[in-house]
């Protein structure tokens, strides 16, 4: 087998030998083993699962929330002659079905799944027949509640697993503490002596720290990148405002910067991050948005313009640069005076007690099957959404909730064709059918809309008959169609005994969420403000230590620089006459002290946006200030 491994690597992926740990890992998987990788970002996890899917018999199953990297490593494979699909949001009802027909017949080897596509029962109906040798699941740390970037969907992947029959399991990622490769390993049952982690420090990486105020930050800046040889350049910042500013900033100095961030039109970001894989020289503004599909080998300087919410994402960010192993820095300029506004976005993720018993009431004291829209029932609450589908996951698990299928509401649609010319091609009932179905539509300029539910009702058929209409009118290419209005379903399986008890228990679940985050941007300002060796701090965290001190970061260099005392804004006098008419106006909204301080902290929610609060002069009048202080301003 040894052999066959190392004749497969040259052959099928053209290396003549294995990085480190990858032999190992993949060793454990063709023994018939469950394995977890910890390498470093670049350190080449994929392979792990790319090489065992060709040796082993049945299908990979990877799954990824990266849709990037998805279309990536696909492509990638396809050029090898690897047969490898995906499955996302983004394909068509015909892309779909010629997929599912691949993995039936046997011919696909690796299929990319989102996590979120195991919510879809005829998926896991399809999928239980085939044989699934390896199931693959990175950025693993995603499981683990402790991690710097859970999310809830991950949660039930061991039990997807499980009821798939998958035979063995993959968990992989770039950043994980011993704490939470502990927590993978439980969660997808992992022998501990089946995972794998390679060193985590990378020589080439020059850390470097300069304590900086917020009105000089900018010129240290400029100073920095003028200081340089031109070389490709990512900037981080933590807002999208910040990302334009900085950006306009470096090219009103000369020299060649883009901004990048989640609230730009996909064609614009594809544009930036095609422009900056082509330049050898491109400075690229962004927010964490950038970077995930991002696979250039001369990265040369990165800098954190804000400081890193904890040091996984630190790590992962910095991880970017110098991959074909130059010597590159990664330069954090830390204001003291960002922690503030960082501190209270934390704050802002957990729900007022009221909040969540408003929910629980409205989940578990109703029908037995029920569906929801996870946008309304978030605004309902004052909940935000990926709070609230954690909520939601944490139910299911604890044995409350079963959760079904999602499925659309509406459907839209713009025809290619006439209607004429379209209910040609039906004959009888079927005629009448498409017919009644084009009526039951309300018009817009140029789109056509459809309930779905309402026009079932009304027609007397299935919602089921009306989206397989739809679907093929759209494939025959006789309509452009579209579908909005996720419904989410659900079956409640038990009523708790106390529902303010079981609202209490979740909200301290989200209160010890919220201490965690805390604590990991603590540890920012520690290694930030450290005289020690950064490079040994951080790779202890990963439970790595130095041998010895690198000798080139700021630490080594003796460049440490004395931390200003953050500079906390304070309340203005008359603030509280400024806020009494709103507070009158909007009281049904601003209704709790913590309320009115996120709204005057600058920190949104589903109500503030559905009131438009956020344009409002007085929304983060006070972001400057930290959140306790506020509400207990408010109180008085």
């Amino acid at each position: 087998m040894r052999e066959e491994i190392e004749v497969t690597l040259q052959k099928r992926f053209g290396h003549d030998q294995f990085r480190p740990g990858q032999k190992p890992v993949i060793e454990h998987l063709l023994a018939g083993r469950s394995a977890a990788a910890v390498f470093p970002t670049g350190g080449g996890k994929s392979i792990c699962y790319q090489l065992p899917a060709l040796l082993l018999p049945g299908v990979t199953l990877v799954v990824s929330p990266l849709i990037a990297l998805m279309k990536d490593q696909i492509d990638g494979l396809l050029e090898q002659d690897i047969a490898a699909r995906r499955l996302d949001s983004t394909l068509s009802g015909v892309a779909y079905r010629e997929v599912m027909q691949s993995l039936r017949s046997g011919e696909l080897k690796l299929l990319f799944v989102a996590p979120e596509r195991f919510n879809n029962e005829r998926f896991r109906e399809a999928i239980r027949s085939v044989r699934i040798s390896l199931f693959a699941v990175d950025e693993a740390h995603c499981i683990s509640e402790w991690g710097h970037n859970f999310r809830p969907d991950y949660l039930k992947l061991a039990g997807f697993a499980q009821e798939i029959g998958a035979e063995r399991i993959l968990a992989l990622t770039a950043t994980a503490t011993p704490t939470v490769l502990e927590d993978i390993c439980r969660n997808l049952k992992i022998s501990p002596q089946c995972a794998i982690r390679t060193g985590f420090y990378r020589p080439n990486l020059h850390l470097l720290t300069t304590t900086v105020a917020a009105n000089e930050r900018d010129r240290v800046l400029l100073d920095a990148l003028k200081m340089h040889p031109p070389a490709a350049t990512i900037i981080y910042v933590t807002k999208q405002q910040t990302a334009e500013e900085v950006a306009q900033q470096i090219t009103d100095a000369g020299l060649s910067a883009r901004p990048y961030h989640a609230g730009m039109k996909d064609e614009i970001r594809s544009e930036v991050q095609e422009w900056f894989m082509a330049s050898a020289s491109a400075i690229v503004v962004a927010t964490i948005a950038f970077g995930m599909g991002v696979d250039k080998a001369d990265i040369r300087y990165l800098y954190h313009y804000n400081p890193p919410k904890s040091l996984e994402n630190y790590a992962q960010e910095i991880g970017r640069a110098g991959r074909d192993g130059e010597r590159s820095i990664c330069h954090l300029l830390f204001c003291p005076d960002d922690l503030n506004t960082l501190e209270n976005f934390i704050y802002g993720d957990t729900p007022e007690l009221h909040s969540l018993q408003g929910l629980l009431n409205e989940l578990l004291t109703h029908d037995e099957n029920f569906d929801l829209a996870l946008y309304q029932l978030s605004s309902r609450h004052n909940i935000r959404p990926l709070v609230l589908k954690t909520l939601l996951t944490y139910l299911e698990l604890d044995g409350f909730l079963a959760g079904g299928t999602p499925f659309y509401s509406e459907y839209k649609f713009k025809p290619k064709q006439s209607s004429q010319e379209i209910l040609q091609h039906f004959q009888g009932e079927r005629r009448e059918f498409v017919t009644a179905l084009f009526r039951s539509a309300t018009q817009a300029r140029v789109w056509f809309s459809i309930d779905l539910d309402a026009t079932a009702k009304r027609l007397h058929c299935s919602r089921e008959r009306i989206v397989t209409a739809m679907d093929w009118l759209g494939e025959q290419r006789m309509l452009e169609v579209r579908v909005s209005g996720v419904r989410h379903r659900y079956q409640r399986l038990k009523i708790p005994q106390n529902i303010n008890q079981l609202a209490s228990a979740l909200q301290q679940r989200m209160v010890k969420r919220e201490e965690a985050e805390m604590g990991r941007l603590q540890q920012v300002v520690e290694i930030a403000e450290t005289t020690q060796c950064r490079s040994n701090l951080l790779s202890s965290h990963f439970g790595e230590p130095l041998d010895a001190p690198c000798g080139h970061c700021s630490s080594c260099l003796g460049e440490v620089d004395q931390t200003p005392e953050r500079q906390l804004a304070t309340i203005p006098p008359n603030l509280s006459d400024q806020l009494a008419p709103l507070l009158k106006e909007k009281s049904a909204i601003l209704d709790s002290p913590r309320t009115i301080a996120r709204f005057l902290c600058g920190i949104g929610s589903p109500q503030f946006s559905r009131a438009r609060l956020g344009s409002h002069t007085l929304f983060g009048r006070l972001e400057a200030v930290p959140l306790a202080e506020v509400e207990r301003w408010v109180q008085q």
